[in-house]
């Protein structure tokens, strides 16, 4: 089975039939992205994409626990992260950065195949050790970054490797890709619909928006442009919560010589919806992305102009997500990863992107943090601890 993740821009085939028992599956933490798997699971699973239930959820709030298990039919609701994971195939590790290590434990103690959020841990030695954990466990895993699941991150990804696209101009006429310039942003996220505060305390979260929020984007721009060489940054604090920046600009130096620009921002305009502007100019011809759910792919060269939408396989999956037709775009990407997991859970296969891909991301994002310590000096990320 083959996915976007990969970056060719196929989705999933529907669900052939199974005679073995539903793969099952828990939720550990249920607060704003704990309940984002939990709908998109329940979608894939009633569109009839896979054979999974979700038989246990665990939350510090029992109550909470209760309501998330409620829309999946019953099993167990606990505050007790080995009850929850005593009888299930695989987990989501949705609690707050801080956690996620000793939740990754116990799946891994288990035997319970992991699916953790990013960020892995609030720093580099955290993240190495989860990766470590997990790696010499030999068990499923997969990391939530799931810009790699958007179809139109997908074709632009594709593009900056040469790739053929359909409805794309051909990859010689482009050239190579030069520059990107990524803005990333959204209102600070305590309250409003993530309904918690734990991202202003750098004791839980690690960091601010370039780590809590912008590993997602720092992910896009290596998978995009390939290895990063050279990280320079600078940061800002804002808001006055210690430690947790508001403002990060970083530019990255890529093995293949394009360069990267990554701007992210928390601001405090609660109106504004979390948005993302991607901008890549190749040798020939300048490709940018305001929308990164539905697109479209705004591509000109020197004589044309065009646009790509969503392709035929996105479109095949969303249409069979089990929720309103407004709600599909929004979920589509969180569906795609929460569906690659299962399907690689269920049939022994490897899910991508792995814990591994996560940890290089994490390295860069330490060295950004370790430049703008130093004023901006450029740094290069640290390599692998081990083999």
């Amino acid at each position: 089975m083959t996915s976007s993740h990969r970056g060719d821009g196929v989705y999933p085939a529907p669900h052939a039939p199974r005679t073995a028992p539903p793969t099952r599956l828990a939720i550990i933490g249920c607060g704003f992205i704990g309940t984002v798997h939990s709908f998109a699971i329940r979608s894939i699973v009633r569109g009839g994409l896979a054979d999974a239930v979700v038989t246990a959820t665990c939350d510090q709030d029992l109550d909470r626990a209760k309501r998330m298990l409620e829309p999946h039919g019953g099993g167990t609701a606990t505050t007790d992260i080995d009850e929850a994971l005593a009888d299930v195939d695989a987990a989501w590790v949705c609690t707050p950065t801080s956690s996620h290590l000793g939740a990754v434990e116990r799946c891994v103690a288990h035997g319970v195949a992991v699916y953790c959020e990013k960020p892995l841990a609030g720093d580099l030695a955290g993240a190495e050790e989860i990766a470590a954990l997990v790696g010499d466990s030999k068990l499923a895993n997969q990391v939530g970054l799931v810009l790699r699941s958007s179809p139109p991150v997908a074709s632009i990804a594709s593009m900056c490797r040469g790739e053929r696209l359909r409805g794309a101009p051909d990859p010689g006429s482009l050239g190579a890709p030069m520059a990107a310039v990524l803005r990333d942003d959204q209102y600070f996220p305590v309250g409003g619909i993530y309904g918690s505060d734990w991202r202003a305390d750098v004791s839980v979260a690690g960091g601010g928006t370039l780590l809590e929020h912008s590993i997602h984007d720092v992910d896009l721009l290596t998978w995009m442009l390939g290895p990063v060489v050279s990280v320079g940054a600078r940061t800002e604090n804002h808001a006055g919560h210690p430690g947790v920046e508001d403002v990060a600009a970083v530019t990255l130096e890529h093995s293949g010589g394009a360069l990267s620009t990554l701007v992210s921002v928390w601001h405090g305009i609660g109106s504004r919806p979390s948005t993302r502007r991607l901008e890549v100019f190749f040798e020939r011809a300048h490709v940018v992305l305001e929308d990164e759910q539905v697109g479209p792919v705004k591509i000109q060269t020197g004589d044309t102009a065009m646009e790509l939408g969503l392709p035929p396989e996105a479109f095949s999956l969303m249409d069979r997500l089990a929720v309103p037709d407004d709600l599909r775009p929004h979920l589509l990407a969180y569906a795609a990863a929460d569906l690659e997991f299962v399907r690689s859970v269920a049939s022994g296969g490897v899910p991508a992107p792995g814990i591994d891909v996560a940890l290089e991301a994490h390295r860069i994002v330490d060295a950004a943090y370790r430049s703008a310590a130093l004023g901006g000096v450029p740094l290069e990320p640290e390599r692998a601890a081990r083999p």
